[in-house]
């Protein structure tokens, strides 16, 4: 999978938006941020559901123990840090039940409330993401271009000097601009003789001076009779407290922008899910840095490139692209040509439903979503319980070892200790409740990253959302009626009687709960009130005590319509080799892929572009009309390969 997603860079790091992470439009200021460390040569992901950052609120980070000694918390963190150096392979060497076994007891979409489809075609089987470069997305700027990476050169600045910048100063005389140029001395300017006062030679020296001196500035003076170049700090000390701002050259933007495309590496490596990945995204460095030292990361990082260097005067924001396109291959597809036809032709005129794809709601038998049920019931026993109880489903053996010692001892502490990785969401917890103790559970589970705990009521939210989408869909079908909302800027408002027929179903949005919102003028406003009466919450009091997990809600659209459609139906006789070339192969010259006679397998090489906040895996489950959870999928791919 190669996907493009908005970034910004900021004191070395890479700040990450996922386009694809399901978070409305509306609610921009609830995206979550993904921070990728360029320290050292290593690069991390974080995506829309864990976030590694430790910039939050929160409690306090360390308690006394007296007398000198290590207070808990760094007693753990010490821990952390020795187990950390590498993962226990005894651990690993136990997990002997497969990730198809384990994955037999994982959520189907049925579970989280997606149900319906729009379209009347004949459904198909096929098997997606065989292979990390089978699921491609490219970002999509917002002059509507999409990003590739395409080009490895380092940009050229706008005013090459000559070669005579080189030779024309003295070793005396550089020896002292650099010294001026560091604060080395006292001198506040440095005076260059013109030795042949020709304007082209007073031209080349004032060059010299601001190429190779960034951050001094140059005057002509006559002095005695003589003409003098006089090199000075056109910031003075203020050039100590930032000198890359004032030695940037002017002729450059103060923001660069790299791609950067990330290959075989989980987009969700970080909150477990096993799919691996491919990403390319746009990334913008606030910090002046040159397009030199970030191309040197091309020699140091594994399965990262960069590219496409540029210098701009703006950077990008938030909310300012518009989407991301898709290259989706589908293999061993049961469909016809004709049948595949059919579906993509639905998907390019009707669309699909947006529901909140699976990756929304985890991947074992307790759902994110009944965690964020809890924190909004205020039940902090029964959000501690979900979180470290075992359960079913696919997870590493250490995590399985710590699940029981906690079930088997209650021991904070004691579990941790199964832990070889503790910056996981349970490593956090358990350290919270080692630090705050088993009463004070608000205070432990606050430790947890923000954004990581938000993750869990916007999974609630979501599974809302989708139930009631469903529920919209069965009871009034694809078009729309009295009652329904549509958007009016970013303000909803209802479909009066004598006004439905202006609008289509494309116009249509539901609400996610919350206390900012309205509801539809019809019998499934009346849904939403029983399903959170059901789960013991007040649809008309969705403030919660702690700010943080108040819900405001927001709108969504319920049915999108891709743009770019376009699809290719090939056949192939090895199911591990590539069906198209991604980026990198372009960039190595590798020719397309070439199918040997003899062809027993059909596949289909489908595109698509979508706003972003939407889900791809939606999109192609309109198509495939079957279930495109990793259960389903994991049973399906395991099943083929037999």
């Amino acid at each position: 999978m190669t996907e493009m997603t908005g970034v910004s860079l900021k004191r070395g790091a890479l700040v990450v938006e996922d386009n694809d992470s399901g978070v409305p439009a509306e609610e921009t200021k609830k995206q979550k941020l993904s921070e990728c460390s360029l320290t050292k040569g290593q690069v991390g992901l974080q995506n829309d559901f864990l976030s590694i950052s430790e910039d939050v609120p929160g409690p306090p980070d360390t308690v006394s123990t007296g007398k000198g000694g290590k207070n808990s918390e760094a007693a753990l963190e010490d821990e952390e840090e020795e187990e950390e150096d590498g993962l226990s392979e005894e651990y690993e060497e136990e997990e002997s039940e497969s990730f198809a076994d384990m994955m037999k007891h994982g959520l189907t979409e049925a579970d989280v409330g997606i149900t319906k489809f729009v379209s009347s075609h004949q459904g198909f089987s096929g098997i997606l993401k065989e292979r990390y470069s089978d699921f491609v997305v490219h970002e999509i700027g917002k002059d509507g271009r999409i990003s590739h990476l395409n080009d490895l050169s380092i940009p050229v600045d706008e005013e090459d000097p000559s070669e005579d910048i080189f030779t024309v100063l003295t070793a005396e005389e550089k020896q002292r601009l650099e010294e001026l140029q560091l604060f080395k001395n006292k001198e506040t300017s440095v005076a260059i003789e013109v030795i042949e006062d020709t304007k082209e030679k007073r031209t080349v020296i004032h060059q010299a001076i601001k190429s190779l001196f960034p951050g001094l500035e140059t005057k002509t003076e006559d002095r005695e009779g003589k003409k003098y170049i006089v090199a000075y700090h056109a910031a003075g000390k203020k050039a100590l407290a930032n000198p890359r701002k004032h030695s940037w050259p002017k002729s450059r933007g103060s923001y660069f922008t790299v791609v950067v495309l990330v290959q075989n590496q989980s987009r969700q490596s970080i909150s477990h899910d096993p799919l691996s990945t491919l990403f390319c995204f746009v990334a913008f460095l606030f910090l002046r840095i040159t397009a030199q030292r970030l191309a040197h990361l091309n020699k140091c990082l594994m399965n990262f490139k960069l590219g496409n260097f540029s210098y701009q005067k703006n950077p990008l924001k938030l909310g300012e692209l518009q989407g991301n396109h898709f290259t989706v291959v589908l293999r061993n597809i049961t469909g016809t040509d004709d049948q595949v036809q059919q579906a993509m032709n639905s998907l390019k005129e009707i669309g699909f439903i947006n529901y909140y794809g699976m990756q929304r709601f985890g991947t074992t038998a307790v759902p994110t979503y009944q965690v964020g049920r809890a924190i909004l019931q205020n039940s902090w026993t029964e959000v501690m319980d979900l979180i470290l109880k075992p359960r079913s489903g696919a997870e590493k053996g250490y995590l399985v070892k710590c699940r029981e010692e906690w079930a088997k001892t209650k021991d904070p502490a004691a579990a941790l200790r199964k832990l070889p990785v503790k910056r996981c969401v349970e490593g956090q917890l358990l350290r919270g409740l080692s630090k705050y103790g088993m009463k004070n559970i608000v205070s432990a589970f606050g430790i947890i990253p923000r954004n990581n705990r938000l993750m869990y009521i916007h999974s609630y939210q979501s599974y809302v959302w989708n139930n009631m989408v469903s529920k919209r869909i069965e009871d009034y079908g694809l078009k729309p009626v009295s009652g329904d909302l549509v958007l009016k800027g970013a303000t909803a408002s209802y479909i009066e009687e004598d006004d439905v027929n202006n609008y289509s179903i494309h116009d249509v949005v539901m609400p996610l709960p919350g206390f900012d919102v309205i509801y539809p003028k019809h019998k499934i406003q009346e849904a939403y009130r029983e399903m959170l009466t059901a789960d013991n919450l007040d649809i008309d009091n969705m403030r919660h005590k702690i700010r943080d997990y108040s819900l405001s809600g927001a709108y969504r659209k319920i049915i999108i319509r891709p743009q770019n459609v376009s699809w290719e139906v090939v056949a192939y006789d090895d199911p591990k080799i590539p069906l198209f070339n991604t980026d990198v192969d372009n960039l190595e010259g590798k020719p397309p892929p070439v199918f040997a006679s003899g062809k027993q397998i059909q596949g289909s090489e489908n595109g698509f572009s979508l706003p972003p906040s939407t889900y791809a895996t939606m999109a192609i489950r309109e198509v495939l009309k079957m279930d495109t959870s990793i259960k389903n999928q994991t049973q399906l791919n395991t099943t083929w390969l037999r």
